[in-house]
């Protein structure tokens, strides 16, 4: 089965979550970039931007009484605080781009995925993992954009992230990253072709057009 044309079809909405230093972020950036129809959702932080990141491209960095009066608003489909820092996900925009048969990716915390679950959101729920927790460490190190305390803060916390796994349908080792990005391409590729309710039904009435 081919890959229906996103013009006779909803959008997916793609979860990824994993811990601090798995790689995530840079794997969707990567295949929004190299698969069409596929787009990395910006979320909304109030943490302050680090070295090379840009406005509007890697997040949009707002003020936290800026963020408060969106989450008032019920502006966010999701929001979490993750290191003391706030973190949300438009809910317009995902809207939208579903509605116009976009695939979006969104690239959020074990928080924000349960809340997207709790709103009943139909979504493919991916979780990346390093390939052991020392690899993790080496990760976040190597960034040096953290403190001490705040690379233990974020290991103490992958443990309780990874207790989330169960939760999710499926999971990437990012061993290294080429085979990871093939492995989340397959992933959507797959899901694309997917039947979803209704859409049997759909696509034969499509045929005698």
């Amino acid at each position: 089965m081919s890959e229906e044309p996103a013009s006779e079809r909803r959008g997916r909405l793609f979860v990824v979550s994993a811990p601090s230093g798995a790689g995530k972020t840079t794997l969707c950036q990567a295949v929004s970039g190299g698969l069409s129809g596929v787009k990395h959702s910006i979320s909304y932080t109030t943490r302050r931007p680090r070295a090379g990141e840009e406005n509007g491209r890697d997040y949009r960095f707002i003020g936290r009484d800026e963020f408060d009066a969106r989450v008032r608003r019920g502006a966010f489909l999701e929001w979490a605080e993750v290191h003391g820092n706030l973190y949300g996900t438009s809910r317009e925009d995902v809207g939208a781009d579903l509605s116009a048969g976009t695939d979006v990716i969104l690239d959020i915390d074990t928080q924000g995925a349960s809340q997207v679950r709790k709103a009943g959101l139909p979504a493919v729920h991916i979780f990346v993992l390093a390939p052991s927790l020392g690899v993790l460490e080496a990760r976040l190190r190597n960034r040096d954009s953290e403190s001490e305390d705040e690379i233990k803060r974020r290991l103490a916390r992958a443990i309780d992230e990874i207790r989330d796994l169960p939760n999710y349908e499926y999971v990437i080792i990012n061993t290294e990253f080429d085979g990871a990005l093939d492995a989340l391409k397959s992933i959507i590729r797959a899901e694309r072709c997917r039947l979803l309710p209704g859409d049997a039904e759909r696509r034969i009435r499509n045929l005698f057009k």
